[in-house]
């Protein structure tokens, strides 16, 4: 059981790791001289970037993207911690439903945020909002660790109710 538990406690930290990354890093869309993320765009030409504001057409989308994956992250973090609460506090067969039902709402967001951004890139890399021309790029590493973030938080959440009826 303890081996299982320090797995768990692993794969939930790794989650976490993944979603500061995926939140914070400029790699959602690349290409040869500039990144993006929800956050900013960079020229790494000149090694100068832009903040996204109000500006840009699809503002609204990139708001919607930067609230659901904030909200990812702070559900796991607070998953992590009401699971090291349940895991000495209650009695068994009653743990971890709660770190279950958060980790699932972080799963949530994450899925939802990369749903909008993978609906909406083709507007979101139209605007005119942008400096230079970065319709002709590509997913990037922080995209793609926002999807393994959600089979991550998904796996975990579920692995939390498997657990919680375990001796």
């Amino acid at each position: 059981m303890l081996i299982l538990l320090a797995f768990i406690i692993v794969f939930h930290i790794t989650s976490a790791a993944l979603l500061f990354i995926s939140t914070i890093d400029n790699a959602w869309w690349v290409g040869d001289d500039f990144s993006t993320d929800v956050w900013r765009m960079c020229n790494t030409n000149t090694s100068t970037c832009m903040a996204i504001t109000d500006d840009f057409n699809e503002y609204q989308s990139i708001q919607a993207v930067q609230a659901t994956m904030i909200l990812s992250t702070i559900f796991c973090c607070v998953a992590f911690l009401v699971f090291i609460l349940q895991l000495f506090r209650l009695k068994q067969g009653e743990r971890f439903v709660l770190t279950s039902v958060i980790q699932l709402l972080s799963c949530l967001c994450v899925m939802i945020a990369a749903s909008i951004y993978t609906d909406r890139h083709e507007d979101l890399h139209q605007s005119h909002g942008y400096r230079m021309e970065v319709s002709k790029g590509q997913y990037g590493y922080s995209f793609v660790l926002a999807w393994i973030a959600f089979a991550f938080t998904l796996i975990s959440g579920v692995m939390y109710l498997v657990l919680r009826k375990r001796k």
